[in-house]
């Protein structure tokens, strides 16, 4: 298949590569121009600009949040510059306000949009393993499948809705920044309690807790790997941020959120935005006057 894909960075770029991989013909483009060239020795065309990358049938987009979809999708004029019946695919973790936005949007055009946001880190979308998590038109959804098995090993298609597949996705974030919470408070307890984290996460990795999510992070916690990141603190701030607005919105309380959120604005005021979202278990440490 003809798509356009805008937005390269940790998790763009091998989603990117591995469409080329399959035999896919595509046309990139990042704001800094030196990752889209990067590309353009395994096949890919370089756009000089976003609209540049509009004249296929299938327009991608894997950024960062609300902020850039906004800039680059609404204020940018894309919709207007796809073609009549082209779908437009947003792969990032977006609020399911905005969803709905982009949705009104392209019906207004006369162009299809599905949500498709995606689970697993950099590594996942190195490797194809993606899980996708898809709503829109059925037949929109058919036509890209495709694009999702190159880049994915599964797709669940939760309606025809886009907003939905947000809604699903930012629960599914929710829950993983529970898990290291829950992680970081238990693993005060044991250090203070003279257990060494790791034996308990072989203990429960291979028992109760034998989920991919408690073995990745309960590693990355236990021997504190927060550099390099696959997942910076700000995004982990962004994602908590848009599931408690999508909470207020819907009248349904949080309270674990609201936790997360404040655990996570104080690893940032202590030790900086570099460190990977699983960092904000250090402040459970710290509360327990464990360095």
């Amino acid at each position: 298949m003809r798509a356009g894909f805008i937005g390269l960075g940790n998790m763009g770029m091998p989603m990117a590569r591995n469409l080329l991989k399959a035999g896919h013909e595509i046309t990139v483009y990042n704001r800094t121009r030196r990752r889209a060239e990067g590309l353009r020795a395994e096949g890919a065309t370089v756009a000089g600009s976003a609209i540049d990358a509009c004249n296929s049938d299938v327009l991608i987009t894997m950024l960062a949040d609300d902020r850039a979809v906004r800039a680059v999708v609404l204020d940018g004029q894309l919709i207007p510059r796809l073609a009549a019946g082209a779908v437009h695919i947003s792969m990032g973790t977006i609020s399911v306000a905005l969803a709905q936005e982009l949705t009104t949007a392209h019906a207004g055009a006369g162009s299809q949009f599905i949500s498709a946001p995606v689970f697993g880190r950099p590594e996942a979308a190195e490797a194809a393993k993606l899980v996708v998590v898809a709503a829109g038109p059925a037949g929109s959804i058919e036509k890209c499948q495709p694009l999702f098995d190159a880049m994915g090993q599964h797709t669940f298609v939760v309606g025809d809705e886009p907003p939905k597949a947000n809604a699903v996705k930012l629960a599914g974030n929710f829950l993983i920044l529970s898990v290291i919470e829950s992680l970081g408070e238990a693993y005060a307890l044991l250090r203070k309690s003279g257990v060494e984290p790791e034996q308990f996460l072989e203990i429960m990795t291979s028992t109760l807790f034998s989920a991919p999510v408690y073995k990745t992070y309960g590693k990355l916690i236990a021997s504190e790997q927060f550099l390099p990141a696959g997942f910076k603190l700000p995004l982990g701030l962004k994602d908590v941020s848009l599931v408690l607005a999508a909470a207020s919105d819907a009248r349904a309380p949080m309270p674990v959120a609201s936790l997360v959120r404040d655990h996570i604005l104080a690893a940032i005021a202590r030790h900086g935005e570099e460190l990977d979202w699983s960092a904000f278990s250090k402040i459970s440490a710290e509360n327990a006057g464990l360095k």
